[in-house]
């Protein structure tokens, strides 16, 4: 699996909305793993801005994330092709229209996948490997296991299969590959690294966390979203029960990502996994990465 990504370790770190940028990406670089761009929010001059940043931390291999519910998403694709990085991952649609364009620039696909159905959709496509993502994971999930989803994944494609979702140490990685993953791809635990862009209080949020602290907003919403619980967890839950509209809804989470990254962990929305409750302590990058390869130079 190294070949296919070109790092020296089978791990591909997450792409976190809005906080997987230049610091963390290439942190993730350069200790072994595929760090991976957000592009959430960003444009065509941002996303250029964001590319050379990382190129001028390490000269190891890294990833940009193409969020397909994005807008602009082919505004950003323009310059992925005349500019392009070894490995594009892709979550939340399909890259049906445009993952020949890229493989053609020699840019790996990886699409983030939530079920046997659409695995299979993305091996006839022809992409190069895919991230199995359970729904123990933060952020947008889908609704099966890590445990369930993978091993079904593997059974059905001959693609390389990552595993994602609650995975934070050894343990994780071997489990993964005994349910046939090659890999793994971690995010909740490079939120706790100290390479990474968010408020010290969102991180010591996630330290805090305990094995029942996440839920998941949006089902009403048809996007459903795994975070920490908080006071706007439970004002939403409150309005949703009280049989709110989605616009009602709506103004509850939109943007609400964003102050958490800035620090009002009260009416921001802390987007982690289940795993949450096993990260302890703050720390570099290179730490989490040897917690989960420990036998790696």
């Amino acid at each position: 699996m190294t070949t296919i990504l070109g790092t020296r370790l089978p791990l591909i770190q997450g792409a976190l909305a809005q906080i997987s940028t230049a610091p963390l990406v290439a942190a993730v670089s350069q200790a072994g793993g595929l760090g991976v761009l957000t592009t959430t929010g960003l444009d065509q001059a941002g996303l250029a801005t964001q590319i050379q940043a990382v190129h001028s931390q390490t000269d190891a291999p890294f990833a940009v994330n193409l969020m397909l519910q994005q807008p602009n998403i082919p505004e950003l694709l323009d310059y992925l092709l005349a500019h392009p990085v070894p490995v594009v991952t892709t979550s939340a649609g399909s890259p049906k229209r445009f993952a020949a364009q890229l493989q053609a620039v020699g840019t790996k696909v990886v699409a983030v996948i939530p079920s046997v159905k659409v695995a299979q959709k993305m091996a006839a496509l022809g992409v190069d490997a895919l991230v199995a993502e359970g729904m123990e994971s933060g952020g947008h999930i889908g609704t099966l296991t890590t445990m369930a989803l993978v091993q079904q994944v593997t059974a059905a494609v001959t693609l390389p299969v990552f595993a994602a979702g609650g995975i934070y140490d050894a343990a994780g990685v071997q489990a993964a590959s005994a349910l046939g993953a090659v890999g793994v791809q971690v995010g909740t635990a490079f939120l706790a690294a100290t390479e990474t862009p968010i408020s010290r209080a969102y991180q010591e949020a996630v330290v805090a966390a305990s094995d029942t602290s996440t839920v998941v907003t949006g089902y009403a919403l048809n996007d459903a979203v795994r975070c920490l619980k908080n006071p706007l967890t439970e004002a939403y839950f409150a309005a949703e029960r009280q049989g709110a509209a989605p616009a009602q809804l709506h103004a509850l989470l939109d943007g609400s990502l964003a102050k958490a990254i800035a620090g009002d962990v009260d009416h921001g929305t802390l987007m982690a996994g289940q795993i949450a409750g096993r990260i302890q302590v703050i720390e570099p990058v290179a730490a989490i990465v040897k917690r989960l390869y420990p036998q790696a130079k």
